[in-house]
Order: structure tokens, then C-alpha cells, then sequence
């Protein structure tokens, strides 16, 4: 895969992972797309950037936003979509507000899925084109207590994505399917749970770095960091219920801020 003078849209661009993607997709003289809440820290990421970048604020909660920003951009033959915007929320279950989870499942599953499958056809019906959905290592894992409700929606997006993957290869079209799904990265994340940061993550800058790489080699799962995917690996000797356990008291202690 070629990343050179591409057309690129990033949602969640205005922190972490999706900023960086932003300013890794520009070093390549891509034409970007930039979507997220935040229209001030867009703008100012699109100052920064050195190649042409058109700013969508949008709030990815609600359908119709989704809708719209697909709408937009329809004619502008995107190349390469990110869908990065995504958030989640740290604490026992009966402590988390409904809304504020309804408001998570509609970011990290429906939009994605609806992003996903509008852009997907388009490049099925030139045959060309990427889609790198960012998961997380939680969706590679069968549970997350105290972060509950997002490991299940990473692991809808990281099940959803492999399919799709598999259907392109059973069709025989050049488009690109992938999902991101690392482990802690230092970024916003854990302030947004309202969880206790710990500096145990890797930057942004490797995340994006380790996955660009990956993606050319067209690989379909990434996963960025040695220890995560050793992790990974040697969880499949454990039990779902000793694993949960395990996964459930980290996310305690962060839930705790210790």
C-alpha cells in the first residue's frame, strides 16, 4: 500500500492517535479530511499541517452528524478512511450513567459501522481504497470489567472489521481492511474515562508509526508494542473467568486512581 498524495479522512482527529495520523498522513503530501467535536483544536492542527486540509466539526454521537459528514464528502473519492474517534468510560456498571454509555455504543460502534460500510462501497465499486478502523487490544479480550461497556464495543469493532476483511478476500478487490487495536496509549483517554493516568503506555507517535508500517504490509489485526502482544498471546492459556479477573482488577485500580 502507497500512502503518497492520497486523500485521507480521520475522525477523532483533534487528539491522540487520530491528531497523529493526521500529521503522519501530511509528511506524505496527503489532502486530509479532518472530523471531530472540537473545531478550534481542528483548525489549529490544520495550521500546523503543511498539506490541504478541510475541518468538519462534527459530533459522531448522533446519526445524523455521521450521515452528514458521509453526505459531504462523498464526491471527494476518499482513499483512506481512519475512523478513530472513540472514547470510554471507566467504573462499575452500576455507577456508569446510561446516557453517557448509549452516547459511547452510538461513537465507537455506530458510527463506525455507518462510516464503514458507506465508504467500503464506494471503494468496492472502484476497487481501490483503505480502511483502517481502530479498535483496541480490550476488543481482542472476552471481558473488561470496570471498563464494561467499551471493551464490548471495541470487540464489535474488532469482529466487524475482520469479517469485512475476509469478504474482500473471498471477492478479490484491491481494498484495504484492518483494524488498529493497542494497548495503552498515552493520550486523553483515561482523563475522558475519568480513570487515574498511568505512564505505563506508548506515545501516539509509535502507535501510528507501528500501524502505517503494518498497513503496508497489509496486515488485517495490528496490534502496537511488544509487551501487548505478548500479553495477548499468552492470554490464551488462561480461562475467560480467571482472565476477567485479572483485566478487572487493573482497570480497578485506575478506576480507584491508584
Amino acid at each position: 500500500m502507497a500512502f503518497n498524495n492520497k486523500m485521507v479522512l480521520i475522525t477523532g482527529a483533534s487528539s491522540g492517535i487520530g491528531t497523529e495520523f493526521a500529521r503522519a498522513f501530511s509528511k506524505k503530501g496527503c489532502k486530509l479530511i479532518l472530523v471531530a467535536r472540537r473545531a478550534d483544536r481542528l483548525h489549529a492542527l490544520a495550521a500546523e499541517l503543511g498539506t490541504p486540509c478541510e475541518v468538519l466539526p462534527a459530533d459522531l454521537s448522533e446519526e445524523k452528524e455521521v450521515l452528514r459528514i458521509a453526505e459531504l464528502t462523498k464526491d471527494q473519492k476518499v482513499d483512506i478512511l481512519i475512523n478513530c474517534a472513540g472514547f470510554g468510560l471507566l467504573g462499575a456498571e452500576t455507577a456508569v450513567d446510561l446516557a453517557e454509555e448509549l452516547n459511547m455504543i452510538d461513537v465507537n460502534i455506530r458510527a463506525v459501522h455507518i462510516l464503514t460500510k458507506i465508504f467500503l462501497e464506494q471503494m468496492i465499486a472502484r476497487n481501490s481504497g483503505a480502511i483502517l478502523n481502530v479498535a483496541s487490544s480490550a476488543g481482542l479480550l472476552p471481558a473488561g470489567p470496570y471498563l464494561n461497556t467499551y471493551y464490548a464495543t471495541k470487540a464489535y469493532v474488532a469482529s466487524f472489521t475482520q469479517g469485512l476483511a475476509a469478504e474482500l478476500e473471498d471477492m478479490r478487490r484491491n481494498v484495504y481492511v484492518a483494524a488498529l487495536c493497542p494497548g495503552p496509549v498515552n493520550t486523553e483517554f483515561t482523563a475522558v474515562a475519568r480513570g487515574s493516568q498511568w505512564d505505563n503506555g506508548i506515545s501516539a507517535e509509535k502507535c501510528v508509526s507501528y500501524a502505517m508500517k503494518q498497513m503496508e504490509k497489509g496486515k488485517r489485526v495490528i496490534v502496537p508494542g511488544f509487551t501487548v502482544r505478548a500479553g495477548l498471546f499468552f492470554s490464551r492459556f488462561l480461562s475467560k473467568k480467571a482472565l476477567a479477573r485479572f483485566v478487572g482488577r487493573f482497570q480497578k485500580k485506575k478506576a480507584e486512581g491508584r
